[in-house]
């Protein structure tokens, strides 16, 4: 199953997929409305999950489908840099994380090893993990507190940080301005600021540093 808000996306995965004889796409989606439906009716036995969706996130739809789905696993597919959501997911419930960034037969692994049970994940992000397991957490600080956000609001400063305007961001995320605001309120809050400039300006050096999607 993939569930991907960009058509074009989509159709290249399937393509992709299809292509291999011990693969096929049983049911696509584009949003985490429509998702649990399509599950109800098709049955499929790996879910590939972008991050960034119509309403809810692909981090809160890993959630539900691990609630309701226990037996389903998901791999989330996604621009998103690895480094920064590939926890979030793996916390989720996901079985994997891949970025779309990797060749495709990189892509077509990931989906193998999940579908074997297998948890994947890059050489690099595993890397990341056993030292964090070796060295602690205060290995690397969170210096910019994001990790006091929540997946979505963690989606929503990102954009921020990359210069896009509040309207520019709901329409990116498919929601309203008003729940924008409402999630720039609370990051505000979360990470003790006390304007939109100096929002801004943390969000701009924490995309600067490197923590954003590439």
């Amino acid at each position: 199953m993939l569930v991907d808000d960009h058509p074009i996306v989509r159709h290249g995965m399937a393509m992709l997929i299809n292509e291999e004889d011990d693969l096929a796409v049983c049911c696509e989606s584009s949003s985490a409305a429509e998702t649990l439906g399509q599950i109800d009716r098709y049955q499929p036995e790996v879910a590939i999950v972008d991050v960034s969706l119509q309403g809810a996130s692909g981090i809160d739809l890993t959630k539900t489908i691990k609630e309701q789905y226990p037996d389903l696993p998901v791999l989330i597919l996604s621009m998103h840099d690895e480094g920064l959501y590939a926890e979030r997911a793996l916390r989720a419930g996901a079985r994997g994380f891949v970025m779309k960034q990797e060749a495709a037969d990189t892509v077509l692994e990931a989906i193998r090893t999940v579908l074997k049970g297998d948890v994947y994940l890059s050489n690099r992000l595993s890397s990341k993990i056993l030292r964090a397991l070796v060295d602690g957490p205060s290995a690397e600080p969170d210096r910019f507190g994001v990790d006091r956000l929540s997946d979505r609001e963690l989606e929503v400063f990102e954009l921020i940080g990359r210069g896009y305007a509040t309207r520019r961001i709901a329409d990116a995320l498919h929601l309203s301005v008003k729940t924008i605001e409402t999630h720039r309120a609370h990051i505000k809050q979360k990470l003790k600021l006390g304007n939109a400039t100096e929002l801004v300006h943390r969000a701009f050096h924490w995309v600067e540093a490197g923590n954003g999607a590439r």
